[in-house]
């Protein structure tokens, strides 16, 4: 695990604090989640938009969404009975 020292102001250092104790939680623990949020979050959006800037990926993705509608070739739901 690495560690990040960063500055903000008090008013948000205290809110923090705060937050951090009426959840039960460190207050590193805290900031912790908040980053991993936002970072999904940033991640979640640049996907958003790869998907809105590249029409073949959606068309792609809709055409193995219907090959994996087609199901089993054929129906060997009675070959249980097969003697072999």
């Amino acid at each position: 695990m690495t560690m990040l020292s960063f500055r903000i102001d008090d008013e948000e250092a205290s809110r923090a604090q705060e937050w951090a104790e009426r959840l039960g939680v460190d207050r590193s623990e805290l900031l912790r989640d908040a980053v991993r949020r936002h970072l999904n979050a940033l991640a979640a959006q640049r996907e958003a938009e790869t998907w809105e800037d590249d029409p073949d990926l959606e068309r792609t993705v809709t055409e193995f969404g219907a090959i994996a509608d087609w199901g089993p070739d054929e129906d060997w739901s009675d070959w249980h009975d097969a003697e072999g």
